[in-house]
């Protein structure tokens, strides 16, 4: 491991470290695999990246210590959540280099693409960025929220955002998951939209936590859906599947005879 990228690996643990409320620095040590090197603690507590209270056994990011780790996790959290609905391939050997190469208007025009995602493939929370904060212009994301389409128009579900496991089940009950097409059909009093056959009416709180692929990136109808053999976020047959769309945006695919 490089010099930086060991002290980013320090940086990033310590903010998994606190997300799950501890700060140990025993933790930290078994989290490196036992490989503590007090050198490049030293240097991260002479830089002001990190506060350590050797006596109390503590550890913890210090202000702009916090920042650092924040843009590393916001990197790495959007490459798994763009390697896993683009590829559907193993999103978490991929998303490790990128959260060290890529600087902050490549990740921003990432999480602008896919309609600014609040969590990664594991249900983990992906820090919001400045694009997230000042709402950056959705005409330039593949993927939007279910209640910016318009009546009688229909799309590829690219995720769902669920702030629980409860909200999560409820959906995935009704047959709406990842690469099913849904059609919105009505949006007052409630939300009304029909997916796999079925009708089906959402709160506008449901309907806000499901995104979509815009129908220009889609080109989709139940039977692409079918030939496509798309399922939860993964392409699995040979068609193009729901992600083609980003793919194509990025540049990512290969010319067709």
């Amino acid at each position: 491991m490089g010099h930086r990228k060991e002290k980013d690996e320090y940086l990033e643990n310590l903010w998994y470290m606190r997300e799950h409320q501890t700060e140990v620095l025993t933790e930290l040590q078994a989290k490196m695999n036992g490989q503590y090197v007090q050198e490049r603690m030293d240097e991260l507590v002479s830089e002001g990246l990190v506060d350590l209270d050797l006596a109390g056994g503590k550890v913890r990011l210090s202000v702009e210590g916090e920042k650092h780790a924040r843009r590393l996790v916001r990197a790495h959290r959007l490459a798994e959540r763009l390697i896993h609905d683009a590829f559907g391939d193993n999103f978490e050997s991929g998303a490790c280099e990128f959260e060290h190469i890529m600087n902050l208007e490549i990740i921003d025009s990432i999480c602008t693409v896919l309609g600014h995602p609040k969590e990664c493939p594991h249900g983990l929370p992906i820090p919001p960025g400045d694009c997230c904060t000042r709402s950056a212009e959705m005409a330039h994301s593949a993927v939007i929220p279910l209640t910016k389409l318009k009546i009688g128009e229909e799309a590829r579900i690219a995720y769902v955002n669920c702030a629980n496991d409860e909200r999560l089940h409820k959906i995935d009950t009704l047959q709406i998951r990842p690469g099913s097409v849904i059609k919105l059909q009505q949006t007052y009093p409630t939300y009304v939209v029909e997916c796999e056959g079925t009708h089906v009416a959402l709160g506008e709180e449901l309907a806000s936590s499901i995104s979509v692929w815009r129908s220009s990136d889609s080109s989709v109808d139940a039977s692409a859906a079918s030939s496509a053999g798309v399922g939860y976020g993964r392409r699995q047959g040979k068609g193009r599947g729901w992600g083609h769309g980003l793919r194509r945006r990025l540049g990512l695919c290969r010319k067709e005879n």
